[in-house]
């Protein structure tokens, strides 16, 4: 947050952390990354760590994807944690990450997290949507 151009009113900027880090810690709401806190759900991608409006049982939807869409370059394995349960992605968002090039893999967002930071290690082209739990 900062104050807004006229000094008065404060600005909250959306979340984002400039590169690529493994995930410390997971739940209560948030996710603990880069000596970092951040609560609410993350899109993790070769560009950086962004906020992502998201919550858990909310329909897994494009327009929900879009920016992973527009930074499909170096992702081949979108890693989706779809919270406290696997629940599967639906044609229309597989297909929209295929066509990009992008494998998709549904599961929970613990065990996302864990297989993020293993293939994150071994350096592989991963990119993880994690719905915080």
């Amino acid at each position: 947050m900062a104050l807004g151009p006229s000094g008065k009113g404060i600005v909250v900027r959306q979340a984002h952390f400039p590169g690529r880090a493994p995930i410390d810690a997971y739940g209560d709401g948030g996710f603990r990354f880069a000596d970092m806190s951040h609560r609410g759900s993350l899109l993790l991608l070769p560009s950086g760590i962004y906020g992502w409006d998201m919550e858990e049982g909310a329909a897994l939807t494009v327009d929900k994807f879009l920016r992973v869409l527009d930074d499909s370059s170096g992702i081949e394995v979108l890693l989706v944690g779809t919270g406290r349960q696997l629940r599967p992605i639906p044609a229309e968002l597989k297909a929209a990450l295929k066509a990009r090039g992008i494998a998709s893999d549904p599961m929970g967002t613990g065990a996302a997290v864990r297989t993020y930071n293993i293939m994150l290690a071994e350096q592989r082209a991963v990119a993880a949507a994690l719905v915080a739990v």
